[in-house]
């Protein structure tokens, strides 16, 4: 399973999902699913997600059973 500190981070900088959504090209939905653990994004979404939250791809995701940063 993929964990992330998605919404953690987004509420750190003030982003809906909505904005955070619009930011890196995608819906609302999309961001609550990431969020939940129910969608993994792609290389491509995963890069802005962090560029956007300026943190690194790897301290944003991990998998079960890896350590978190």
């Amino acid at each position: 399973m993929l964990y992330n500190r998605v919404k953690e981070l987004r509420a750190r900088h003030g982003f809906s999902q909505s904005e955070l959504g619009a930011r890196v090209n995608v819906t609302r939905q999309t961001i609550g699913f990431i969020e939940k653990g129910s969608f993994s994004p792609s290389i491509t979404l995963s890069l802005k997600l962090a560029k956007e939250l300026k943190i690194t791809v790897d301290e944003l995701f991990w998998l079960e059973g890896d350590e978190k940063e």
